[in-house]
């Protein structure tokens, strides 16, 4: 069965930034799986996976614009340290949830000078390519429950 929209599909991946450092990978545990068409995944990878089968093996470079997007300088700002209520020591690296116009985002610490805290709200690898080594595990038609929840069900996929 090849890969198309409402099958569920299981991988193994490794993902590389440029300098081929492993961001993140599923060796050592079970295959991510995903609803094909649903959006689980990034549209980049998601595009490439389209039309392949379990067995095949595929590395794929996601440019940002199809993966977690470009960097954008409106998300990164300088806040007054007093916006972080009842916590006394903040360190870069740091994440919080904040309150924003589309509602609650990430954002992360990435500075702190004085009484002005630095945050940044780009997802961390907002600008990056993302290099996948994949290998495709499995292929099959999406249940009826899977595709009205829009995700996969059961190993590497969610759980209920």
């Amino acid at each position: 069965m090849q890969i198309a929209d409402r099958c569920a599909v299981s991988f193994h991946y490794t993902l590389k930034n440029d300098a081929g450092e492993v961001i993140d990978s599923s060796e050592g545990s079970s295959p991510l799986a995903y609803l094909h068409g649903a959006g689980n995944i990034v549209p980049g990878l998601e595009n490439a996976l389209a039309g392949k089968a379990a067995g095949d093996k595929l590395s794929v470079k996601v440019a940002p614009a199809e993966g977690y997007g470009e960097r954008d300088a409106r998300l990164v700002q300088d806040v007054p340290r007093r916006a972080f209520q009842g916590i006394k020591d903040i360190k870069p690296g740091m994440s919080f949830t904040a309150d924003g116009p589309q509602g609650p985002s990430r954002v992360v610490v990435t500075r702190v000078i004085g009484d002005i805290v630095t945050v940044d709200g780009n997802h961390p690898l907002a600008g990056e390519n993302l290099n996948f080594d994949v290998e495709i595990t499995d292929v099959r038609e999406a249940s009826a429950e899977e595709l009205e929840h829009g995700h996969v069900h059961g190993e590497g996929g969610h759980h209920h």
